[in-house]
């Protein structure tokens, strides 16, 4: 008999693991769905089928759970199926979980050994024609977009030499292809770092090797049409730890944040280096370069975002080091040095940023993001840092200008995904889930892009609640085949 999840907030609340695989056709609409929204909405959330083997395990070991909206017809239907990765399916054989704590496998029962561990449960991606579900500490897992049945690791073909791969690629929305990189590539705590490059069909065409300063969990990087960058943050990794069944990352803000930039149809022999102040963060919204500048877009900390770090790093949680702007970096690499120039975009710190997918690598004027603003509800327990945003913001990069959507009190959002329009000059629309903590369900919210502060155009209602996604990709209908347009 499966024993009860741990009670603490990893496994409780809005973070109480679902396990719910299901079908739900046409669900309830209340106001108009616009007829160019024809597509699916891919979303993947770590959600645990058994109970961990440590009570003091987090959020992101948890198995993955791809879920789906297909919009069709004016219609709408719901799909969830688990990632049948190699570990779910041997603890449903022994009937438990035999994976000790997030990326230490050390602490594994000895029965899985030699099973991979990879969970699969970060972010779904299309390109060229194959739907990948990331995680960074592994492959990627190939999912059928029509039914979710999983259909295996993908290791392109067997080119790849890296162990892992990023949970966010950056594609070029003129060329197709497929920027990646895999950190800790050659194995546990190694500083080792590959860049790779997918061209337009699906095969791995470059793959190169670096060391970084020190083991970095380099959740996501940023590509322009010149440039490729790889921000390290002072997250680190130590095999000794690790080996003594400690945990995997420690939040060291004594030691520098690193940039390496190299240009983009160059080497990473050629990439420079840049150092300021150790901070924190993990997505970053988009950049470009400009003559000899190169820009780049995100939120940052002072603090660690996540609790079990804070926790593993004998560190407190200080609100004054978690409020830092929105800001961009300015890189001029006509000038000698190691140090870089900071704007504020905007004051209101958040993450989870989305752009339109034709603005990615170059100069745009839009981008939107989560945050949590206190004059819109008290904070609600949900998610990975374990208090969720309340609030969707719409930043004019250029001038700063921000405008914001929220529920209300009672009323938590995740990452939005941006959907384009037929509509020639109409900026899109947004989709995001909410939950309704006072009524313990979730629902969708279809936002006019261009126009959040004026609410939902269209809700769409779920008869259950959804556990908090990590990310999502929108793929328009006819980029599906045919059997997954619905």
């Amino acid at each position: 008999m499966t024993q009860p999840f741990p009670s603490n907030n990893e496994y409780s609340g809005f973070n109480a693991p679902m396990r719910v695989e299901c079908d739900i056709g046409d669900l309830v609409v209340e106001g108009a769905l616009p007829k160019d929204i024809n597509g699916t909405w891919f979303r993947l959330t770590p959600d645990p089928y058994y109970p961990p083997k440590f009570d003091h395990d987090n959020f992101f070991a948890s198995d993955g759970m791809l879920s789906m909206f297909r919009f069709h017809d004016g219609k709408v239907d719901y799909k969830t199926r688990y990632v049948m990765t190699d570990r779910l399916k041997a603890e449903r054989a022994a009937g438990r979980a035999l994976f000790g704590i997030y990326r230490n496998p050390y602490t594994d029962d000895s029965s899985v050994k030699d099973v991979p561990r990879g969970v699969a449960n970060t972010t779904p991606v299309w390109h060229a024609d194959r739907l990948l579900m990331l995680k960074e500490d592994s492959l990627p897992m190939a999912m059928d977009p029509a039914t979710l049945a999983t259909l295996g690791w993908w290791n392109f073909d067997g080119r790849i030499r890296s162990e892992t791969v990023t949970a966010h690629p950056r594609i070029d929305f003129d060329t197709g292809e497929m920027f990646l990189n895999g950190y800790e590539a050659g194995g546990l705590a190694t500083r080792d770092i590959s860049l790779m490059v997918v061209n337009k069909d699906g095969r791995l065409v470059r793959e190169e090797w670096f060391e970084a300063p020190y083991v970095s969990m380099m959740h996501d990087f940023v590509v322009t049409k010149e440039h490729i960058v790889f921000p390290l943050f002072p997250t680190t990794a130590d095999l000794d730890r690790i080996k003594g069944g400690g945990p995997h990352w420690v939040y060291e803000p004594d030691k520098p944040t690193w940039v390496g930039i190299m240009p983009r149809d160059g080497s990473v022999k050629d990439l420079r280096w840049f150092q300021g102040p150790g901070v924190s963060a993990y997505h970053f919204m988009n950049g470009y370069t400009e003559g000899s500048k190169v820009y780049f877009d995100f939120s940052y900390t002072g603090g660690h975002q996540f609790p079990f770090v804070r926790d593993d790093s004998g560190q407190v949680f200080e609100p004054q080091k978690m409020m830092c702007p929105y800001v961009r970096w300015e890189f001029d690499l006509a000038k000698p040095g190691d140090q870089w120039v900071e704007h504020v975009l905007c004051p209101a710190v958040g993450d989870f940023p989305r752009i339109a997918d034709r603005d990615h690598m170059k100069d745009y004027d839009v981008g939107y993001y989560v945050n949590y603003q206190p004059q819109n509800g008290p904070p609600l327990m949900t998610g990975i840092a374990h208090m969720g945003f309340n609030t969707v913001t719409r930043l004019e990069v250029k001038s700063g200008r921000a405008t914001h959507f929220s529920l209300g009190p009672g009323t938590t959002v995740a990452e939005p995904v941006h959907v384009p329009s037929r509509i020639s000059g109409h900026e899109g629309y947004l989709l995001v889930a909410t939950e309704l903590h006072d009524q313990w369900l979730s629902d969708v919210v279809v936002l006019e892009a261009a126009h959040i502060e004026k609410g939902p155009i269209a809700r769409i209602k779920l008869p259950l609640r959804m556990r908090h996604q990590l990310h999502g990709s929108w793929v328009n209908a006819e980029d599906l085949p045919p059997a997954a347009r619905g």
